[in-house]
């Protein structure tokens, strides 16, 4: 270093361990490193989700998550874990394409100077990443895999095509998964989204509905995570009914119902306008008016069909159905608010006990009628709105006055065995739409051929390489960029020699991430997507950090083909990681950061004037880190300071006996640190050190070294190369993180000898004062009243009573 004084300049020591980590290869591992460590010694696969490669570069929510998931890894390094913690860069999609197109930069160029400033900027901020171990979702030597994948599921029948209707984004053309349309809109651009039917590539991903729902119970993951899956899964118990068509002696309605207990209260059926059987029932009189509404809820998206406050519209089909309980004949309807896509794509409308179906029956003058009574309700009382709660079954025949939950479960065995119902369950999860409309993607491996059909693009022959081309930008035609070109999708028949056309569809950026993990520890392997030793030691991981936004994206699509995976016999493991923890995020001076508020944090500029070490301390200390907090200007010299006073205590310590309370404060202290890192307690984790620190330093006093050393390991985790540093100037060789070990604590002497009590006159505090632990009744009264403060209060009254709570409370109570 260029300075001889003992000041702390966080820009040179940031220098000196991120040159010297590079060259002695300190977070690297080697392919026969990897293989042994994962054989014999303590493998520890430490993830964060891969980053979007934007080109703003790295952003503060980057690296407060980034940092969270790091000190995690560093921690579990000292604990004696061999941590794995790659890297890698998640750099196809509608992000990527939409910013090169608004920048008039091809993707081909823009993309890997992205990928370039992002690697400068990680690794500035001290992470401890294995470097030769990252991956590139654009690149042929990934994407590769990627389609291979594809190629596996298409196989197993789990990749089908068909038509059906999706989610159509008129903002970024293209069709949208289910979980990318937020409230409506598109949750990349924020443009209403359209319904167009179109033939689709899906992932069957509801053949795994039930696993990825039961393995919830287990799984070691947040629970808010885990909550949100759950709920997207949206596992329903109930019954299909069967309702004959009158006149139609071989045709019947079928129902999904979660309510098979009010049956009896049915007294109208709706159609989905695109139900099959809408053109068999209508009746000649109401054809017209049918076929105009047909014509009408065609042009409207799917999206307005799905609102709830909308205004109920529906037409008469003239056909009728027969209630399977009562015998009764039921008129048809067709409305917009029942959708194909759910269920199927018929209802059985009770309106006594659903208030969508009470609105529409009020507004078309159709029965009402109740079969549910609360306590205490009448049985025939009129409903003035839709009754939902529990209750007993009313006007329901054989069935009245038993319980709602054991009504349904007697009236589906009941209509069972006249065969008219069927136990089932359903599910809210629907198959997984992989196709996009767009040009940055990995193209789908599928042949067409007129003589042959659909064909899968031999294994041999991946990957399909995205050409270059220049007309990328995407139109509302529907038709992928791609399909302008025929000298690239026109190709051989592998099957009979002839001409055959490429798919022109590329695949959702969500499957580029639905399977990287695996790929890391394989990554310079070019005959395999990911080796069956290296993937037995290393998986599933052992801790993935990351965002909740992908609840129900990136984190439900990965366990799905974690899934599919082992099934093909390709890896032995049901899940793909072993612990799941989401982080909070970050706001600035109380409001969400954003380019229009001007109160974007841009990390370079703090890291210039305070250095890494202390951004990385600071962003931890904001809040508890899954919840997040709120980032102050001000706020970040506290956790400089702390550093610098670090430094001077460590510089200037001395060899001698530790004093008994600092003794006691150091094993506390590192009982402490050590059970928050574990739960990833940060913020309290660092004020326990200040605190210790201060204890260290009280009274002006030299500080022990042997007070000092556990401290510079415990802050290793938070600011790595301040403690690499310092490691070493106490005489110490190598990484603190190949040479350091986390320090041990003696919880009898974690236990301080004093505990503050808390003395309350008439049950209001008074005082509160330090005592012996384990101090007598006696003692404590006669502490307290030793208080003047206590004097005072009590004020020369009495004392008629004592209550006392051991190493904690004396409440004096007088007259």
């Amino acid at each position: 270093m260029s300075h001889q004084t003992d000041s702390y300049f966080p820009a040179e020591v940031e220098r000196k361990w991120q040159a010297c980590w590079e060259e002695e290869g300190t977070n690297r591992y080697t392919h026969a490193e990897l293989r042994r460590v994962g054989r014999e010694g303590k493998p520890f696969f430490n993830l964060m989700m891969f980053p979007y490669p934007s080109a703003e570069g790295l952003h503060v929510g980057n690296i407060y998550a980034f940092t969270g998931a790091d000190i995690y890894g560093r921690y579990q390094r000292l604990r004696g874990q061999n941590v794995f913690e790659p890297i890698g860069f998640d750099a196809f999609g509608i992000h990527s394409e939409n910013f090169a197109l608004k920048q008039g930069i091809h993707p081909m160029e823009l993309i890997p100077r992205n990928v370039e400033r992002f690697q400068r900027q990680l690794r500035r901020v001290g992470f401890m990443y294995d470097w030769d171990h990252t991956v590139d979702t654009t690149t042929p030597e990934y994407y590769r895999w990627t389609q291979w994948i594809f190629l596996q599921l298409y196989k197993a029948g789990l990749a089908v095509k068909k038509e059906a209707p999706v989610n159509w984004c008129p903002g970024c053309n293209t069709v949208l998964a289910n979980e990318q349309v937020i409230a409506g809109e598109c949750e990349r651009c924020g443009s209403e989204v359209e319904l167009r039917n179109l033939s689709q590539w899906f992932f069957r991903i509801t053949k795994y509905a039930e696993r990825l729902l039961t393995n919830l119970e287990w799984i070691d993951w947040s629970d808010t995570t885990k909550r949100m899956q759950g709920n997207w899964i949206g596992r329903s118990d109930g019954a299909e009914l069967t309702f004959p068509i009158a006149g139609h002696e071989d045709s019947e309605i079928c129902v999904f119902t979660t309510r098979p207990d009010t049956v009896f209260g049915a007294t109208y059926m709706v159609l989905a306008p695109e139900h099959p059987l809408v053109e068999r029932i209508t009746t000649e009189e109401m054809r017209d008016a049918v076929e105009g509404y047909r014509s009408a809820v065609a042009a409207t998206d799917l999206v307005s069909r799905k609102k709830t406050d909308k205004e109920k519209t529906g037409v008469d089909t003239g056909g009728r159905a027969v209630n399977p309980a009562t015998g009764e004949e039921i008129p048809v309807w067709i409305a917009d608010y029942v959708l194909m896509e759910y269920g199927t794509g018929a209802i059985m409308a009770v309106p006594g006990h659903d208030e969508r179906d009470f609105e529409f029956a009020r507004k078309f003058d159709l029965a009402i009628r109740r079969v549910i009574a609360g306590d205490g309700e009448d049985p025939d009382s009129q409903l003035d709105e839709a009754y939902v709660g529990p209750g007993r079954l009313v006007n329901s025949g054989d069935f009245d006055r038993l319980d709602w939950e054991e009504g349904k479960r007697s009236i589906t065995a009941w209509l069972a065995e006249k065969g008219k119902a069927t136990p089932q369950v359903n599910y809210r999860l629907h198959d997984w739409c992989i196709s996009r409309q767009r040009y940055w993607g990995p193209p789908i491996p599928i042949l067409y051929c007129d003589a042959c059909g659909t064909l899968p693009v031999p294994e041999d022959q991946l990957p399909v390489i995205l050409p270059r081309i220049e007309d990328y930008r995407p139109d509302a035609s529907g038709v992928s960029p791609l399909a302008r070109h025929s000298d690239w999708y026109i190709t051989e028949c592998p099957g009979c020699g002839g001409e055959a056309r490429r798919e022109t569809d590329v695949s959702d950026t969500f499957l580029d991430s639905a399977w990287y993990f695996l790929r890391y520890p394989s990554a310079s392997n070019d005959q395999l997507p990911f080796d069956p030793e290296l993937t037995r030691d290393w998986l599933p991981v052992e801790m993935y950090i990351g965002g909740n936004e992908h609840a129900v994206l990136h984190l439900l699509y990965s366990r799905f083909i974690t899934m599919a995976l082992k099934d093909l016999g390709h890896i032995d493991f049901d899940e793909p990681f072993k612990r799941f923890r989401a982080h909070g995020l970050i706001v600035k001076d109380g409001a969400k950061m954003s380019k229009s508020r001007g109160n974007v944090v841009v990390a370079d500029a703090y890291i210039d004037e305070y250095g890494a070490d202390t951004f990385r301390t600071y962003l931890m200390f904001l809040g508890p880190y899954q919840e997040g907090g709120d980032f102050r200007e001000a706020g970040i010299t506290g956790p400089y300071n702390f550093l610098n006073r670090l430094w001077d205590t460590a510089l200037s310590a001395e060899e001698g006996p530790l004093d008994a309370a600092v003794e006691q404060k150091l094993h506390a202290t590192i009982a402490k640190c050590t059970e928050d890192l574990e739960v990833l307690s940060y913020n309290t984790a660092i004020a326990a050190m200040m605190e210790y620190l201060n204890v260290v330093r009280a009274g002006g006093r030299v500080p022990e070294l042997d007070a000092v050393r556990p401290l510079v390991l415990l802050i290793a985790p938070f600011a790595p190369h301040l403690a690499e540093e310092l490691w070493e100037r106490l005489g110490n060789h190598g990484s603190i993180f190949d040479h350091g070990s986390w320090p041990d604590f003696d919880p009898a002497k974690a236990v301080a000898d004093s505990v503050e009590f808390v003395v309350q006159v008439n049950g209001k505090v008074r005082s509160r004062m330090a005592m012996a632990r384990g101090i007598t009744e006696e003692g404590a009264r006669t502490a307290a009243l030793d208080d003047p403060n206590v004097q005072r209060f009590i004020d020369g009254r009495p004392i008629r009573k004592t209550v006392f709570v051991p190493d904690r409370l004396v409440n004096l109570v007088v007259g």
